[in-house]
């Protein structure tokens, strides 16, 4: 503890142009690593040769994170300088608001940068769903369409009623908001139900705003038609009853956000 002592107050001695950001997840591209630097003076606790972890506590005014880092009552106890919360998601459901409230500290997220992205992304699932387009690749890549002759009928999109989280008389339900204690599991078996067995759920928002054990018990029961799913309930491990749909399932591992041009604009931000 006296050498982390030691190289906090040495941190803390050193003229500071910036303030310190202390990096609690892996920063994707040298780009982006190279623009937080410009703005911040960087505590990357994944770099080699860096200090303890308790002087990066110490130090840290800033706390960039996102994904599966959860910054609750704990993680702030350790962050007696801590001024900010950032996260590089949309989401803030890994935050405790509450907590960072009490204690002054101001929280941001990604803001609308990653609207158009998931927008595309849920567009290209629901088309993809519907008109069985990765199903038909596979069947040509493993040379069933010779064998077997075509493969069934897909279903089209125009003249259907889409609606986001149950709005209006739909088929098609696309969930596409935060995750908190309203919206977990707001996509349950009474609304697949209501969904009915023409529906279609595309989830680009979290993977707890659905049920995810009635979801599958719906599909493999045909109570609802198929699903285009970008996040799951227990990331990264995706049940294996969704693995094996893969005439009306489609997969994808949360990349949702993830373009160059959405790149671009974080970095810009």
């Amino acid at each position: 503890m006296e050498s982390a002592a030691a190289a906090a107050a040495t941190m803390a001695a050193e003229p500071l142009a910036l303030p310190a950001l202390l990096l609690i997840r892996r920063v994707d591209g040298a780009p982006f690593a190279a623009a937080l630097r410009q703005r911040f003076r960087v505590l990357d606790f994944f770099a080699s040769g860096s200090p303890p972890l308790p002087a990066f506590l110490a130090a840290a005014a800033v706390v960039m994170g996102g994904g599966p880092s959860r910054v609750d009552a704990e993680c702030l106890d350790a962050l007696p300088s801590l001024r900010c919360v950032v996260s590089t998601a949309a989401g803030l459901d890994h935050i405790d608001l509450h907590q960072c409230a009490r204690r002054g500290v101001a929280v941001a997220n990604s803001g609308r940068v990653y609207s158009a992205d998931v927008a595309d992304h849920a567009v290209c699932m629901l088309i993809d769903v519907l008109r069985r387009v990765t199903a038909s690749e596979r069947f040509v890549r493993r040379g069933l369409w010779a064998l077997q002759g075509d493969l069934c009928l897909g279903s089209k999109l125009g003249g259907k009623r889409v609606g986001i989280i149950g709005l209006g008389n739909i088929d098609i339900l696309v969930v596409a908001c935060a995750l908190n204690k309203e919206t977990r599991h707001i996509v349950n078996k009474d609304v697949l139900e209501a969904l009915g067995k023409d529906g279609v759920v595309i989830n680009v928002g979290r993977g707890a705003n659905v049920d995810e054990a009635e979801m599958v018990r719906a599909l493999k029961e045909g109570r609802i038609a198929g699903a285009g799913l970008d996040v799951f309930e227990d990331e990264p491990n995706v049940p294996p009853e969704l693995l094996a749909m893969d005439n009306n399932v489609v997969l994808t591992p949360h990349v949702v956000v993830l373009t160059f041009d959405v790149g671009v604009q974080v970095r810009s931000a």
